[in-house]
């Protein structure tokens, strides 16, 4: 190994079927249906406890934050629900707190998990120094693993603007804005994709005056573009302002936050200060270090090439998660990518990830849940688009909730009603999709959805209404 002398490295002698290097949702998730299947597995993990990214600076925390953040909104419109509350206080270090306990809880399930499928643990940094061998640098030395098959899933890290490096106090990436111990007064946000525009919900909620910068020319731009015209005029509904277009420059610190300069999309050039500064300008795969050089891995701009089994070009080396080539960086891909890797391992039967089918969700209010093609995707790839589209206004759970922003649409092939893609954007919007994922995963058409029962009252009906709207026969609008 570089830099190991060959006596400091300890050779374990009973060799793995598999060893997965990264402990994130698809890692676990690999190891405990590893573990199932009767391989004897390890798993590496370099930080102080199991669960990756997702659960301990990415998916849960900000979940937590976002439904305290509602039910403190709930608090602060209590009178227009019939319930008085008077001077309702946040106390932000609670909240804090509870995000903590939530983590901690579900990384002693993951632990548990481990244990419960009879999955080593190994605590350290590993490395491939060839077909079937991982060399874990621990706190006690480098120790050598055989294995028959190896697992990459050490997932990926917030990108940064080159020049700047994050801090604990000003200029904040997802780890550092997420232990903040008060809620700023001002905080700019440069990236409008999930990341981004969830924390501005957040804070805009918490209090904080939000500023959400955007190079693109909308907001969540993998988005179908009615949904990014939404969620965009409800952010400036609420107050949070939204420059799309913008380029920010000379980032500095200064004694009161950070001070940047602003092209905004009409050229003018504006000076702003704030409080904090969070980068969300997306993540980069944790590629680096971990012993690719010595495999016959492809690499296209640092994520890893595999092929529909996740096995990369070297046989017996896997990869899954924000590591891969050509899938989001999303945990429920990675679990799923992950347990496709270890059907094929333990020849079982799997079906390959289809990109058609994988559900996006960004936990906004109003919340998104998106799957298949985009209304300009469809076109593009010369469908006869035929589009339905429902708005919540016509909802009676929504009027219950007091929500009505935001719809369900409903993109389809006019000649045979296949369902092409569905997007919404409403109340519990990345609940809702759920259905439609399933639709399109069973090749069920509009004609299927418009004679799909759907109860009253519920959010859900929503949709019904949409397959509905196709042929313009919604009844509530």
């Amino acid at each position: 190994m570089d830099g190991c002398p060959k006596g400091d490295v300890t050779l374990k002698k009973m060799a793995y079927d598999l060893v997965i290097i990264g402990s994130g949702p698809g890692g676990y998730s690999a190891a405990v249906r590893a573990g199932q299947y009767g391989l004897k597995t390890v798993i590496i993990e370099k930080a102080p406890k199991l669960g990756g990214t997702c659960l301990h600076v990415g998916c849960i925390p900000t979940k937590a934050l976002l439904h305290s953040a509602e039910v403190w909104d709930y608090f602060t419109h209590a009178e227009e629900q019939g319930v008085s509350c008077e001077n309702p206080r946040l106390n932000y270090p609670a909240v804090l707190q509870r995000k903590s306990t939530i983590i901690n809880k579900h990384a002693k399930g993951v632990e548990m998990l481990m244990k419960k499928n009879k999955v080593e643990v190994i605590w350290g940094f590993g490395k491939i120094v060839g077909p079937g061998q991982v060399d874990v640098q621990t706190s006690e030395g480098t120790r050598r693993l055989e294995t028959k098959n190896i697992m990459i899933a050490t997932g990926s890290e917030a990108r940064m603007i080159p020049g700047l490096t994050p801090d604990a106090d000003r200029i904040l990436t997802n780890i550092e804005i997420l232990n903040l111990t008060a809620v700023p007064k001002s905080l700019a946000i440069i990236g409008a994709g999930a990341v981004g525009v969830e924390f501005a919900s957040i804070f805009k909620r918490f209090g904080s005056e939000v500023t959400v910068l955007e190079m693109l020319p909308r907001v969540v731009p993998v988005e179908d573009e009615d949904v990014s015209k939404e969620l965009e005029k409800y952010f400036r509904k609420i107050g949070i302002r939204v420059e799309t277009g913008a380029k920010a420059a000379n980032i500095q610190r200064t004694e009161a936050g950070v001070s940047l300069e602003v092209t905004l999309a009409n050229g003018k050039v504006e000076t702003l200060n704030v409080e904090k500064l969070l980068i969300a300008v997306g993540r980069k795969p944790n590629t680096e270090s971990i012993g690719l050089e010595n495999t016959r891995a492809e690499l296209d701009r640092g994520f890893i090439k595999v092929g529909p089994d996740q096995q990369t070009a070297e046989p017996g080396i896997y990869a899954i998660g924000d590591v891969v080539a050509g899938t989001p960086q999303l945990a429920h891909v990675a679990t799923a990518e992950g347990l496709i890797a270890v059907a094929k391992i333990a020849g079982k039967n799997f079906t390959p990830i289809k990109r058609n089918r994988i559900p996006g969700a960004t936990y906004t209010e109003p919340g998104i849940g998106s799957v298949g093609l985009t209304e300009a995707q469809a076109k593009a790839q010369g469908y006869d688009v035929k589009v339905g589209k429902f708005p919540f206004v016509g909802n009676s759970k929504a009027t219950i909730l007091g929500h009505h922003e935001g719809f369900v649409k409903v993109v389809s092939d006019a000649k045979y009603g296949e369902i092409l893609g569905v997007h919404i954007i409403g109340p519990h919007g990345y609940e809702l999709i759920a259905e439609a994922v399933a639709a399109m995963e069973a090749e069920a058409t509009v004609d299927t959805m418009i004679n799909t029962i759907h109860a009253h009252p519920t959010l859900y009906e929503a949709l019904g209404e949409a397959f509905n709207s196709v042929y313009g026969q919604a009844i509530n609008f």
